[in-house]
């Protein structure tokens, strides 16, 4: 790997002031997992590593602060962290699973949110560097080449899927991002934030250059019950083959509020809001989970070799939302690809 120059920015606004001056080729790092392997692949080639890690305490970036009103998590709290926070376990436990389901327990234990949101898609023909939309060039080889764990929802004309565990929860907990950047802070919901491919093909997220995830807040919802279940296809180093986010908001056995999201099947959390829709004012039942699970999968567009992710989210959709409900099942048992 060729030598990088460091930078240690003593504030956050010091931080993208020296990615300004990096003219391109400097880059922000909190926990590096995805970044640095880009780097050693050739995949991503700046001069300078803007780190984030001394800001952490001044900045509150690796804070979890928890209120009566919301939620809020630093950008560079580790994934293991805030898996095992008691209160984020308690009152936000889709967070803490997705957190807690990524990747390996070494690399959970340096990962970031922000990383893990803003991370690169991992299709193989990316990773290894083929001349795709995502590099610059004019066709996705996964299209009509090995598409097994390929978009089924929103994929032209890439047919990555978004890799966070994280992302599909925060959606589903309508949260809030905190970008700051050459001009000044904005917030953007969650769900505005991911950027789909017939949007702009060359990315995944509404960050603009020199912009910084700085943390994230999640409101309070009284009466949530959520969840979050995935399916791999091993156990080791794996992204979700389907995933899905149920955050309800229960009043009398009641649905008030659904957040349905699901992972591993769009180039973005993909938001299922004809089920959230469907769950809204009534009591879930087998049938209601069976409805939902259908729905879920309505507008599928699968390419050849993924066409299994379709019963694959149907089912898992109906099991997580009756293990939420109460009825005791495992919502990943029997569905391994």
């Amino acid at each position: 790997m060729r030598p990088l120059a460091n930078a240690n920015p003593e504030s956050l606004a010091d931080a993208v002031e020296r990615l300004e001056r990096g003219g391109g080729r400097a880059a922000a790092i909190g926990g590096g997992s995805d970044l640095l392997g880009m780097i050693k692949d050739d995949l991503a080639s700046p001069d300078v590593l803007v780190s984030l890690r001394a800001l952490a305490a001044s900045d509150g970036l690796d804070a979890i602060v928890p209120g009566p009103a919301e939620l809020r998590v630093g950008g560079l709290v580790t994934l293991a962290r805030l898996s095992a926070h008691p209160e984020v376990a308690s009152r936000y436990r889709v967070l803490a699973e997705a957190a807690g389901s990524a990747a390996t327990p070494q690399i959970r234990n340096v990962a970031t949110l922000a990383g893990n949101l803003c991370q690169r898609p991992w299709c193989w023909y990316f990773r290894q560097n083929f001349p795709c939309y995502k590099h610059g060039g004019n066709r996705c080889f996964s299209r009509t080449g090995e598409n097994q764990f390929n978009a089924i929802f929103g994929g032209a004309p890439s047919y990555i899927v978004h890799p966070s565990d994280a992302a599909p929860a925060l959606v589903a907990l309508d949260a809030r991002f905190r970008l700051v950047g050459p001009g000044g802070e904005r917030v953007v919901p969650a769900g505005a934030f991911f950027t789909l491919p017939r949007v702009d093909v060359t990315r995944e997220n509404v960050l603009e250059p020199n912009e910084i995830l700085a943390d994230v807040t999640v409101p309070a919802a009284p009466g949530l019950r959520s969840t979050y279940a995935k399916v791999l296809d091993r156990e080791a180093w794996t992204h979700a083959v389907v995933s899905v986010a149920l955050a309800l908001q229960l009043e009398d056995d009641r649905v008030r509020r659904a957040g349905v999201v699901l992972g591993g099947v769009a180039p973005v959390p993909w938001r299922v809001a004809a089920v959230e829709d469907l769950l809204a004012g009534r009591a879930v039942t087998e049938s209601l989970a069976a409805e939902a699970g259908r729905l879920a999968v309505d507008g599928a567009r699968p390419l050849p070799k993924n066409r299994y992710k379709v019963p694959l989210v149907e089912n898992l959709v109906r099991r997580t939302l009756l293990s939420l409900a109460g009825s005791g099942q495992d919502p990943r048992q029997e569905l391994a690809p």
